[in-house]
């Protein structure tokens, strides 16, 4: 099972890079952090680096915090949060343009777990203040982990990780963006786990892919 995971996860790789021959490869580097407070209330972090480039250039810097209620124990948790994002788009074939956003978002998370595969439905509305402009939109997040080589998520497991999501804005398009991953992970234990994988974002005007290395810790 676990070489044929592999195998699959290497192809899918394989697919993307060639792919990506015609269009732009960059990479994101994400570190997320969550604390316990007790066992209702948490605490989420997040900062995403997110490159043009496999190395350099910097494309988008986003930080993004917020405060979850866990409805029920592990499985159902809403949660409100602000995150503030640094855009450096390219205005011309040298010269980038530099925009603030800031951003306020609500969103409910339910899990569930059935034996070695996981599955998460994350479900967020974001109002977005982008300059003098406002905007609202509707995101939705629908994730799998399947464990390769324990029965279920535990300590030294190496998993796959797939996910896809939505973007819908409000107003003008009814769509807004779609951004499909595949990677491979490896819980070290219940507070550090790593993932290398493969993100395809997709939106009217470009279909770009990115590497993306994640951390995650629990603490």
């Amino acid at each position: 099972m676990t070489k044929k995971s592999i195998f699959v996860l290497f192809f899918v790789f394989h697919f993307l890079v060639a792919n990506a021959q015609s269009s732009d490869f960059g990479n994101w580097a994400i570190i997320f952090a969550n604390k316990q407070i007790n066992s209702k209330w948490n605490w989420h972090g997040e900062v995403q680096y997110r490159n043009y480039d496999i190395v350099g250039d910097l494309d988008q810097l986003l930080l993004r915090t917020g405060i979850g209620y866990n409805l029920t124990e592990n499985n159902n948790n809403i949660h409100l949060g602000y995150a503030y994002i640094l855009s450096q788009p390219y205005i011309s074939e040298t010269d980038k343009d530099n925009v603030s956003e800031h951003r306020i978002y609500q969103q409910f998370i339910t899990r569930q777990t059935f034996g070695r595969l996981s599955i998460q439905h994350r479900y967020r509305f974001e109002q977005r203040f982008i300059s003098s402009d406002y905007r609202m939109r509707f995101r939705y997040f629908l994730a799998l982990n399947l464990a390769l080589n324990k029965p279920m998520m535990q300590d030294n497991t190496l998993y796959l990780s797939a996910y896809n999501e939505i973007f819908i804005p409000t107003a003008s398009t009814f769509f807004d963006r779609n951004r499909l991953y595949f990677g491979l992970g490896y819980r070290v234990s219940p507070f550090i786990r790593f993932e290398l994988g493969l993100l395809n974002q997709l939106t009217n005007t470009t279909n770009r892919n990115q590497l993306n290395l994640i951390s995650f810790i629990n603490f």
